[in-house]
Protein backbone atom coordinates (compact mmCIF):
# COMPACT_ATOMS: atom_id res chain seq x y z
CA UNK A 1 0.00 0.00 0.00
CA UNK A 2 2.99 2.04 0.65
CA UNK A 3 4.23 1.53 -2.42
CA UNK A 4 1.13 2.34 -4.74
CA UNK A 5 0.76 5.71 -2.25
CA UNK A 6 4.12 6.62 -3.02
CA UNK A 7 3.37 6.27 -6.96
CA UNK A 8 0.68 8.19 -7.13
CA UNK A 9 2.19 10.92 -5.39
CA UNK A 10 4.87 11.03 -8.31
CA UNK A 11 2.35 11.08 -10.99
CA UNK A 12 0.26 13.56 -8.98
CA UNK A 13 3.78 15.61 -8.94
CA UNK A 14 4.18 14.66 -12.62
CA UNK A 15 1.19 15.66 -14.04
CA UNK A 16 1.55 18.61 -12.01
CA UNK A 17 4.59 19.90 -13.77
CA UNK A 18 2.85 19.13 -17.00
CA UNK A 19 0.29 21.03 -16.25
CA UNK A 20 2.52 23.74 -14.90
CA UNK A 21 4.74 24.01 -18.36
CA UNK A 22 1.76 23.79 -20.58
CA UNK A 23 0.70 26.97 -18.66
CA UNK A 24 3.69 28.53 -19.02
CA UNK A 25 4.11 27.99 -22.47
CA UNK A 26 0.78 29.45 -23.17
CA UNK A 27 1.49 32.56 -20.90
CA UNK A 28 4.43 33.19 -22.84
CA UNK A 29 2.69 32.71 -26.64
CA UNK A 30 0.33 35.06 -25.49
CA UNK A 31 2.83 37.56 -24.23
CA UNK A 32 4.31 37.34 -27.42
CA UNK A 33 1.10 37.85 -29.47
CA UNK A 34 0.11 41.38 -27.70
CA UNK A 35 3.86 42.53 -27.68
CA UNK A 36 3.45 46.11 -27.84
CA UNK A 37 6.15 48.13 -30.07
CA UNK A 38 7.24 51.26 -28.24
CA UNK A 39 8.88 54.71 -28.63
CA UNK A 40 10.62 56.77 -26.23
CA UNK A 41 11.24 60.47 -26.57
CA UNK A 42 12.41 61.53 -23.44
CA UNK A 43 15.82 63.72 -22.89
CA UNK A 44 16.68 62.54 -19.45
CA UNK A 45 18.78 59.68 -20.49
CA UNK A 46 18.47 58.49 -16.56
CA UNK A 47 14.30 58.25 -17.24
CA UNK A 48 15.13 56.54 -20.60
CA UNK A 49 17.13 53.76 -18.76
CA UNK A 50 14.52 53.00 -16.52
CA UNK A 51 11.75 53.11 -18.74
CA UNK A 52 13.84 50.68 -20.91
CA UNK A 53 14.67 48.14 -17.99
CA UNK A 54 11.09 48.34 -16.68
CA UNK A 55 9.57 47.54 -20.26
CA UNK A 56 12.53 44.69 -20.91
CA UNK A 57 11.75 42.91 -18.02
CA UNK A 58 8.09 43.04 -18.35
CA UNK A 59 8.14 41.13 -21.80
CA UNK A 60 4.41 42.12 -23.18
CA UNK A 61 6.54 45.19 -24.46
CA UNK A 62 8.85 46.10 -27.30
CA UNK A 63 11.19 49.24 -27.33
CA UNK A 64 12.14 50.24 -30.74
CA UNK A 65 13.96 53.48 -30.60
CA UNK A 66 14.48 56.54 -28.04
CA UNK A 67 15.11 59.89 -28.91
CA UNK A 68 15.96 62.96 -26.66
CA UNK A 69 14.16 65.90 -28.97
CA UNK A 70 10.98 66.52 -30.61
CA UNK A 71 12.59 66.82 -34.14
CA UNK A 72 13.78 63.31 -33.95
CA UNK A 73 10.67 62.02 -32.22
CA UNK A 74 8.62 63.54 -35.38
CA UNK A 75 11.22 62.30 -37.66
CA UNK A 76 10.87 58.68 -36.65
CA UNK A 77 6.98 59.04 -36.56
CA UNK A 78 7.03 59.45 -40.58
CA UNK A 79 9.69 56.75 -40.80
CA UNK A 80 8.81 53.83 -38.36
CA UNK A 81 5.57 51.69 -37.38
CA UNK A 82 4.98 51.43 -33.89
CA UNK A 83 1.80 50.94 -31.24
CA UNK A 84 2.31 53.64 -28.51
CA UNK A 85 4.72 56.69 -28.38
CA UNK A 86 5.91 57.57 -24.84
CA UNK A 87 7.04 61.29 -24.61
CA UNK A 88 8.08 63.54 -21.84
CA UNK A 89 6.76 66.53 -21.16
CA UNK A 90 9.91 68.58 -21.70
CA UNK A 91 12.35 67.44 -24.77
CA UNK A 92 15.55 68.90 -25.60
CA UNK A 93 13.90 71.00 -28.07
CA UNK A 94 10.34 71.53 -27.48
CA UNK A 95 7.87 70.47 -24.82
CA UNK A 96 5.19 67.97 -24.97
CA UNK A 97 2.22 70.17 -26.26
CA UNK A 98 4.66 71.31 -29.28
CA UNK A 99 5.19 67.78 -30.19
CA UNK A 100 1.10 66.77 -29.70
CA UNK A 101 0.38 70.01 -31.77
CA UNK A 102 2.87 69.42 -34.47
CA UNK A 103 1.42 66.00 -34.75
CA UNK A 104 -1.88 66.88 -35.08
CA UNK A 105 -0.96 69.64 -37.86
CA UNK A 106 1.26 66.95 -39.50
CA UNK A 107 -2.04 64.85 -39.34
CA UNK A 108 0.22 61.82 -38.26
CA UNK A 109 -2.07 58.91 -37.32
CA UNK A 110 -0.17 58.68 -33.61
CA UNK A 111 -1.05 56.90 -30.66
CA UNK A 112 0.57 58.91 -27.41
CA UNK A 113 0.49 58.71 -23.80
CA UNK A 114 2.28 61.39 -21.96
CA UNK A 115 5.44 60.54 -19.33
CA UNK A 116 5.22 63.72 -16.75
CA UNK A 117 6.84 64.18 -13.99
CA UNK A 118 5.13 67.78 -13.41
CA UNK A 119 1.72 66.73 -10.89
CA UNK A 120 0.23 70.21 -12.93
CA UNK A 121 -3.42 69.99 -13.78
CA UNK A 122 -3.11 72.43 -16.24
CA UNK A 123 -0.82 69.94 -18.48
CA UNK A 124 -3.06 67.28 -18.01
CA UNK A 125 -5.58 69.13 -19.49
CA UNK A 126 -3.45 70.80 -22.69
CA UNK A 127 -2.39 67.20 -23.42
CA UNK A 128 -6.11 66.00 -23.72
CA UNK A 129 -7.17 69.22 -25.85
CA UNK A 130 -4.11 68.42 -27.77
CA UNK A 131 -5.34 64.92 -28.85
CA UNK A 132 -2.62 62.93 -26.27
CA UNK A 133 -4.72 58.95 -25.62
CA UNK A 134 -2.41 58.42 -22.21
CA UNK A 135 -1.25 60.32 -19.46
CA UNK A 136 0.68 59.05 -16.90
CA UNK A 137 3.40 60.44 -14.19
CA UNK A 138 6.79 59.30 -14.05
CA UNK A 139 6.98 58.35 -10.26
CA UNK A 140 3.54 55.89 -10.76
CA UNK A 141 3.93 52.42 -10.01
CA UNK A 142 5.19 50.25 -12.89
CA UNK A 143 2.23 48.39 -13.08
CA UNK A 144 -0.19 51.75 -13.99
CA UNK A 145 2.69 53.22 -16.40
CA UNK A 146 2.51 49.28 -18.13
CA UNK A 147 -1.78 49.57 -18.05
CA UNK A 148 -1.90 53.04 -19.67
CA UNK A 149 0.16 52.15 -22.01
CA UNK A 150 -1.55 49.21 -22.62
CA UNK A 151 -4.68 50.64 -22.98
CA UNK A 152 -3.58 53.49 -25.51
CA UNK A 153 -2.18 50.22 -28.02
CA UNK A 154 -5.71 49.19 -27.89
CA UNK A 155 -7.15 52.24 -28.75
CA UNK A 156 -8.50 53.53 -25.54
CA UNK A 157 -8.19 56.91 -23.96
CA UNK A 158 -6.16 56.52 -19.83
CA UNK A 159 -5.42 59.46 -18.37
CA UNK A 160 -5.81 60.43 -14.10
CA UNK A 161 -9.42 61.77 -13.37
CA UNK A 162 -9.99 65.21 -14.98
CA UNK A 163 -13.15 66.69 -15.07
CA UNK A 164 -14.10 66.55 -18.87
CA UNK A 165 -16.60 69.42 -18.96
CA UNK A 166 -13.21 71.99 -17.60
CA UNK A 167 -11.16 70.22 -20.30
CA UNK A 168 -11.14 73.26 -22.61
CA UNK A 169 -10.75 75.72 -19.51
CA UNK A 170 -7.95 77.50 -20.69
CA UNK A 171 -6.83 81.19 -19.40
CA UNK A 172 -8.16 82.81 -22.21
CA UNK A 173 -11.27 80.75 -22.53
CA UNK A 174 -12.01 83.16 -18.83
CA UNK A 175 -12.00 86.41 -20.78
CA UNK A 176 -15.16 88.08 -21.84
CA UNK A 177 -15.43 89.36 -25.86
CA UNK A 178 -14.40 92.87 -25.33
CA UNK A 179 -11.09 91.67 -23.23
CA UNK A 180 -10.67 89.08 -26.28
CA UNK A 181 -10.37 91.64 -28.56
CA UNK A 182 -8.37 93.79 -26.59
CA UNK A 183 -6.03 90.80 -26.55
CA UNK A 184 -6.11 90.66 -30.09
CA UNK A 185 -4.99 93.99 -30.77
CA UNK A 186 -2.17 94.20 -28.56
CA UNK A 187 -0.85 90.94 -30.32
CA UNK A 188 -1.30 93.03 -33.52
CA UNK A 189 1.33 95.47 -31.94
CA UNK A 190 -1.20 98.21 -31.00
CA UNK A 191 0.16 100.90 -28.48
CA UNK A 192 -2.01 102.43 -25.40
CA UNK A 193 -2.74 105.43 -27.65
CA UNK A 194 -3.85 103.58 -30.62
CA UNK A 195 -6.57 101.85 -28.62
CA UNK A 196 -7.69 104.72 -26.55
CA UNK A 197 -8.07 106.68 -30.08
CA UNK A 198 -9.68 103.71 -32.15
CA UNK A 199 -12.07 103.00 -29.21
CA UNK A 200 -12.75 105.83 -27.85
CA UNK A 201 -11.87 105.87 -24.28
CA UNK A 202 -8.85 107.47 -22.59
CA UNK A 203 -5.52 106.28 -22.46
CA UNK A 204 -6.08 105.61 -18.36
CA UNK A 205 -8.98 103.57 -18.98
CA UNK A 206 -7.18 101.42 -21.64
CA UNK A 207 -4.71 100.53 -18.75
CA UNK A 208 -6.74 99.83 -16.28
CA UNK A 209 -8.27 97.19 -18.89
CA UNK A 210 -5.29 96.03 -19.43
CA UNK A 211 -4.15 95.36 -15.48
CA UNK A 212 -7.49 93.46 -15.55
CA UNK A 213 -6.99 91.31 -18.21
CA UNK A 214 -3.29 90.30 -16.93
CA UNK A 215 -4.55 89.54 -13.25
CA UNK A 216 -7.03 87.41 -15.06
CA UNK A 217 -4.57 85.70 -17.03
CA UNK A 218 -1.55 85.57 -14.48
CA UNK A 219 1.20 87.55 -16.27
CA UNK A 220 2.86 90.45 -15.56
CA UNK A 221 2.80 92.26 -18.55
CA UNK A 222 1.73 93.12 -21.87
CA UNK A 223 4.67 91.04 -23.39
CA UNK A 224 3.32 87.83 -21.55
CA UNK A 225 -0.11 88.45 -22.42
CA UNK A 226 0.56 88.60 -25.72
CA UNK A 227 2.94 85.04 -25.68
CA UNK A 228 0.24 83.34 -23.90
CA UNK A 229 -2.36 84.12 -26.90
CA UNK A 230 -0.20 83.36 -29.12
CA UNK A 231 0.78 79.89 -28.07
CA UNK A 232 -3.22 79.25 -27.16
CA UNK A 233 -3.88 80.22 -31.41
CA UNK A 234 -0.55 78.38 -32.56
CA UNK A 235 -1.56 74.90 -30.51
CA UNK A 236 -5.66 75.26 -31.94
CA UNK A 237 -6.82 72.99 -29.37
CA UNK A 238 -8.76 69.84 -30.68
CA UNK A 239 -10.48 67.59 -27.83
CA UNK A 240 -10.66 63.54 -28.52
CA UNK A 241 -13.85 63.83 -26.90
CA UNK A 242 -15.72 65.96 -29.96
Amino acid sequence: MMQVHSDRQLQDRKDERQALNLKSRKTNEAVGERRVRVVVAERNPLVVSALREMLECDGRFELLSSVQSGKQFLELAASTRFDVAVIGWKLADMDGADVLAEVQSRQLDLRITVFSNDHDIGILKQCVRLGAQGYCFQFDDPPIIFETILAVAHGRICIPYIDINKVNDTPLSQLTVRERELLAVLSDGWTNLQIATRTGISENTVKYHLKNLYDKLDVRNRAMAVALYANEKRRTPKSPFG
